[in-house]
Formats: C-alpha cells, sequence, structure tokens
C-alpha cells in the first residue's frame, strides 16, 4: 500500500494517530490499594516517570520517592530527526518537574549505591533512602572512554558526528554530516557489540545521510559503508534481510564483525576490530555510536547479573516475563537498564511498566497478578525523509503489528513516518503520566 499522497493515505494517518491516542488514555481506572509502603525509583526517565505515575494513582498512602538528579526529560525518540535537520534541539528538552505527580518526592541525586540485602539507596550526598519495594529505572551509560581517542567535545568537528550524545551533540552531527552531503568523501556508520538504546537508531542515520546526499544531487560523490558488529544488521532475521537488501538496492557498503575501537579525530581516521586484526579506516564523516552499559551504581551492586551475556555491562537480572529481581523479589526493573533479551526502547516501556506496576500493587495488596511482558519492541525505522517502516517485535522475533491492515511492518509508508515525527510524542508524554 503506497500511504505518500492522497485521501487514502490521510485515512490511514489519522486513524493511527486516533488508535495511539485512544491507547495512550487506555489505563483502566482500580480502587487505590490503601499502604504505607516505602517505594524507591531510581530514575526519572521514560520508565520511572511512568512508573511513578500509575503508582500514584493505584497507591493510597504509600510513600514514593523519585531519585534522579536530571532537572531535564529528554525526548529520545527525535534525536535522530534533530541530527537531520528536521528538529531543533529544543523540541526534545522538556522539564523532568512537569511530569513529577503530586505527592512524590523528587530527590534530585543520583543512586550512589544500592544494598538490596539491607533494602536501602544511599544518594550522591550520602542520604539513606530506605525501601519496602525498590524500581530500578536508572536508564544507562554511554561508554565514549572505551573509544580510544574519542572526544565528546569535538562533535560537529572534523568530521566528527554522534547522535546519541544529547540534543546539541545531535544538532552538531547534523550540521557535520550536512557539510559532507555538500562535498561528499567516504562516511562510516555503526554500532558497538554491546547492547544499545534503540538498536535501528543506526540504521536510521545511515539511510538518512544516504537520502540528504541524494536530495543535494550528491550521493555519486560519496561511499558509505555500514560496519556491523555481528554477522546480521538486526537481532530480527527478517528486518535483518529487508535492511540488508535495501543497504545493498542504496549502494550502502556492509563489513560484518566490525567494532569501532580507536578513532584520531584530527586524521580522521578510526580503527575497527575484526577477526583478522585491528583495521584502520579513513572517513570524511563518522557517526560514533559508543558502546553501552549500566550505570555504575547498578553494574558494580548485587542487582546485575552475575553470570551470562549480560553480566560483563551490568544489567539487572530480572525475570523477562515480570520484571522481577530473579533474587530480590521486591525490586523490579525497566527501561534501558533490564537484562531482558529486548526491549531497550520507549515503546518497550509502555508495555513494560503496567506488567511491573500490577505486580507490585498486587505484593502489596496480599494477590497476585498474572500480567506478562512478551518482549513487546517498536522501532520507527526511518529510510528516507518522508518514508519509514513500524518494525514491532517480541522475545521470540515475531513480527506483532499492531495496525494490521493499516500498516505493513517491513513497507517504507508515508504514514509510518508522519507517526514517528507527529503522533509519537504525545503518547510518550502521556506514559510519562502514567496514562499509557
Amino acid at each position: 500500500m503506497d500511504c505518500s499522497s492522497g485521501r487514502l493515505g490521510r485515512r490511514a494517518l489519522l486513524a493511527s494517530v486516533a488508535a495511539l491516542a485512544a491507547a495512550g488514555s487506555s489505563a483502566p481506572v482500580r480502587a487505590a490499594v490503601s499502604t504505607r509502603a516505602r517505594i524507591v525509583i531510581l530514575g526519572a526517565g521514560a520508565a520511572g516517570l511512568a512508573t511513578a505515575g500509575r503508582l500514584s494513582r493505584r497507591l493510597e498512602g504509600a510513600k514514593i520517592t523519585l531519585v534522579d538528579s536530571r532537572k531535564e526529560h529528554l525526548y529520545q525518540p527525535s534525536f535522530t530527526l534533530v541530527a537531520t535537520g528536521l528538529k531543533s534541539p529544543g523540541y526534545v528538552i522538556g522539564a523532568t518537574a512537569d511530569f513529577v505527580p503530586p505527592g512524590v518526592r523528587w530527590v534530585q541525586e543520583q543512586a550512589y549505591a544500592i544494598d538490596p540485602d539491607a533494602r536501602r539507596v544511599t544518594t550522591t550526598s550520602g542520604e539513606s533512602l530506605s525501601y519496602d519495594y525498590l524500581t530500578v529505572a536508572t536508564g544507562l551509560s554511554l561508554d565514549y572512554a572505551a573509544i580510544e581517542g574519542m572526544d565528546v567535545s569535538r562533535i560537529g568537528r572534523d568530521g566528527l558526528g554522534s547522535v546519541h550524545a544529547g540534543p546539541e551533540a545531535a544538532a552538531a552531527t547534523w550540521r557535520a554530516m550536512s557539510a559532507f552531503a555538500d562535498r561528499g568523501g567516504v562516511a562510516l556508520f555503526g554500532r558497538p557489540s554491546t547492547e544499545i538504546k534503540c538498536a535501528g537508531a543506526p540504521l536510521k542515520y545511515a539511510f538518512l545521510t544516504d537520502d540528504t546526499l541524494r536530495r543535494r544531487g550528491n550521493r555519486g560523490r560519496a561511499e558509505l559503508i555500514y560496519n556491523a558488529p555481528t554477522r546480521s544488521l538486526f537481532s530480527v532475521p527478517i528486518v535483518a534481510e529487508k535492511v540488508r537488501m535495501l543497504f545493498l538496492e542504496r549502494g550502502i557498503r556492509v563489513n560484518h564483525e566490525h567494532e569501532l575501537v580507536a578513532i584520531d579525530p584530527s586524521a580522521r581516521v578510526s580503527t575497527w576490530r575484526t577477526p583478522s586484526g585491528l583495521v584502520p579506516m579513513k572517513y570524511d564523516f563518522i557517526n560514533v555510536v559508543p558502546p553501552m552499559r549500566a550505570p555504575e551504581a547498578v553494574r558494580g551492586s548485587p542487582l546485575a547479573w552475575q553470570s551470562g551475556p549480560w553480566a560483563a555491562d551490568g544489567w539487572v537480572e530480572v525475570d523477562r516475563a515480570t520484571l522481577r529481581h530473579r533474587r530480590y523479589r521486591d525490586v523490579f526493573a525497566l527501561g534501558d537498564v533490564a537484562g531482558v533479551p529486548k526491549g531497550k526502547t520507549a515503546a518497550s516501556v509502555k508495555w513494560q511498566v503496567p506488567v511491573a506496576v500490577d505486580h507490585l500493587v498486587a505484593d502489596i495488596a496480599g494477590t497476585t497478578s498474572s500480567e506478562t511482558y512478551n518482549g513487546y519492541t517498536s522501532c520507527p525505522l526511518i529510510t528516507r525523509v518522508g518514508r519509514a517502516m513500524l518494525v514491532e517485535f517480541d522475545y521470540n522475533d515475531n513480527l506483532v503489528p499492531s495496525f494490521p491492515g493499516v500498516i505493513a511492518p517491513l513497507e517504507e509508508l508515508w504514514v509510518t513516518w508522519m507517526m514517528k515525527e507527529v503522533g509519537l510524542k504525545p503518547t510518550c508524554l502521556a506514559m510519562l503520566r502514567g496514562l499509557a
């Protein structure tokens, strides 16, 4: 179905956005449970704020404490649009205070230490917070220091870009990419071997750089190379194959088993680890995606996985269906920091939070919950300005489309683009208030 223009496209867009809006306000009204439980939530990002919003509605008398020093709330799904010159940095910046529910205490510090045996969190100032239930929603840390020679302050200069580094860095990345699109040359893209937030973001930026070059008539003057750390371009096989075909069609070269380990911004030379050794690659533009790990307070705590694929980077050891800690039943983890196979997107948070909250409230009420999280993850995979694929999948790599008959998951559609550009932010803001 081609939704590029005309009445059909407008009808599809309105239907999709209306469905999203309905989903954003459909939290069922339930009688509040009376309790004096002490609940600490670490992190005031999407997961932490959404949890605070839901708990404040479902519990009466609970002492809820939110711990996070960040006064700005960042709408990260649009960092890529800022890095393509389509949104200003201000578009993605909000105030955390606007989303903290009434009655919730906000401690404007970071967690320094977590002692789940003593049920206590210590903040950076030394304040001790005891809890009956703990929700860990700290997000993750961008480990730029793991890339030798990387200097975040140089983003935007010498052909260096990095969309993930923040709103201003995304805008600086756009300036560097735009200058490259005027001149041409060699552009490098890739991602680390660690888990990352929004695994589609590095692919999107390769597509958008290709599109920018074509719009300026300079595609023939540029070589685009995507270096993947594994043998696949995406964790879901059918999506990986679709991306491979699109890269082939658009002349984006792919190198597998290449991971960025060093960079010399002055010489514009990058170094990649491969099975055959270190390989230097010159560039005129590069989008650096750093390794991502759990924050140090989480990584160094007993809450982290002790073995297995998520142990090295400190992700929280939770049951993937309930988001409850496997060893500490009074602890839950949500969002990027949760050690589960999928789910490092805002759309995942929308499905995770109601599950964890239902289990927590059931504990307090002396009942049980049957709610489970199936790994739902969504990625509006932009393939050019005005086109995107709405890729939705679960733990088993099944495609689970939300709008069958309206949005085909692996088609590049205008309606999906409009949902990404226009429809998703209001839904995310509703989620922050515990309504989605």
